[in-house]
């Protein structure tokens, strides 16, 4: 097995919420795999708030999927 060092400052210690500074390569991999979720969906909520998809009832999105995958079809 070999080990890798990785330095990171306090700030970032402290953000992402360790508690250690001995892990797996399994348990970084999930630790960073979180940080890029919540940034993805912070960026994901910023743009519909944008472009006005945020006000969007469940029955505004089922059309909307149902328009896009008719046109699908009609490409085909």
């Amino acid at each position: 097995m070999k080990t890798l060092k990785v330095s990171i400052s306090d700030l970032e210690f402290n953000k992402f919420g360790l508690q250690s500074t001995d892990f797996t390569f399994s348990e970084w991999l999930d630790i960073i795999g979180r940080e890029i979720a919540k940034q993805r969906l912070s960026r994901s909520i910023e743009l519909s708030e944008k472009y006005g998809l945020s006000s969007m009832t469940m029955d505004d999105i089922d059309k909307e999927v149902q328009a896009v995958r008719d046109n699908a079809k009609d490409n085909n």
